[in-house]
């Protein structure tokens, strides 16, 4: 290997097809991963890099001294929530013409939070895949956005109630009622 190629990204390349992009917390994500490759080389993985980071907008007064009055100056916090590799494979000689597809999940972490565009505010979710290689820099991917929602609390289908006929008026009703939800008489037990 010559010496500048140490320098540049190996001729191969790493696509994401995701079905869906919105998940809720808690899922599994089902992801396909394409690798094609017009170089040989050897890489020492291949993983998927997933990522949350809240953006926060932040103000601070700093005095100036050639208007003589403290100045507002706004900027913005980048913290990162949480971060995880999914591996997707081991070590690879990949070759001119090599093509190859995986099909992976990728969990989304239910104590995380949701994501949320605000004023003052951002959660963003972010996915890429990297084809690892020792002493060169790393094939990826380009960087999707998901969206991430809080989970729905799963409702329990109820038994169908028992129906009973009104004395009075001859409407159906549920066995539960005390008085007949059409006419309003009571029920005769």
């Amino acid at each position: 290997m010559g010496f500048f190629k140490r320098f540049k990204k190996p001729k191969a390349n790493i696509a994401l097809v995701i079905p869906n992009y919105a998940a809720e917390l808690g899922e599994d994500l089902e992801i396909l991963v394409k690798i094609d490759s017009e170089e040989e080389f050897d890489s020492t993985e291949v993983r998927l890099e997933l990522w949350c980071n809240e953006k926060r907008r932040r103000e601070t007064w700093v005095y100036n001294e050639k208007l003589r009055r403290n100045i507002r100056q706004v900027y913005w916090d980048l913290i990162q929530l949480h971060s995880s590799h999914t591996k997707v494979s081991d070590q690879l000689h990949l070759v001119p013409g090599f093509s190859k597809s995986y099909t992976t999940s990728v969990n989304i972490p239910i104590a995380s939070r949701e994501s949320y565009d605000g004023s003052e505010s951002n959660i963003t979710w972010s996915i890429k895949g990297v084809i690892a290689v020792d002493d060169r820099p790393d094939v990826t991917s380009k960087t999707h956005e998901l969206q991430i929602l809080r989970a729905m609390p799963k409702i329990k289908a109820q038994k169908s109630m028992e129906k009973i006929k009104c004395e009075y008026c001859d409407t159906l009703m549920d066995n539960t009622l005390s008085a007949c939800p059409n006419c309003g008489a009571p029920r005769k037990k």
